[in-house]
């Protein structure tokens, strides 16, 4: 038996994706990247009712923390060979916020309007500043 337990912190690269074993019990999983200058994805597994939420609440480019146990895993790859990685099987996940990118493609975000003309009447000269 190991015991172990991470918290991390990243931006989701992709939407999760929400399946179901054969019992019926939800399992969503995604990645994240945990550094601003290079890939370094780490894989999230939620099971049962935290993936359901999970599911509904994150999304790509969201910022997110992660509470879990690390575990590892084994998976074919295209040419056959078997390809061994890390990944967290996530007690809690929590939403902090969104990147740069998310934010302003997620709102309509407007400068000021001015309407108003401004002429060179209103506008103060050189001799009528105060210093």
């Amino acid at each position: 038996m190991s015991i172990s337990k991470a918290v991390i912190m990243g931006t989701v690269v992709r939407d999760p994706e929400k399946r179901y074993t054969t019992n019926n019990i939800p399992i969503t999983s995604f990645s994240i990247n945990i550094s601003n200058k290079d890939e370094s994805l780490v894989r999230i597994i939620t099971k049962g009712k935290l993936a359901e939420i999970t599911a509904d609440t994150v999304k790509k480019d969201k910022i997110v923390v992660i509470e879990g146990r690390l575990q590892t895993y084994t998976a074919k790859t295209t040419s056959g060979t078997d390809k061994k990685g890390v990944e967290i099987d996530a007690q809690a996940v929590e939403v902090v916020g969104e990147t740069a990118r998310a934010a302003s493609e997620d709102r309509n975000i407007e400068g000021p309007s001015y309407d108003e003309e401004i002429s060179s009447d209103d506008l103060i000269g050189e001799d009528e500043i105060p210093f």
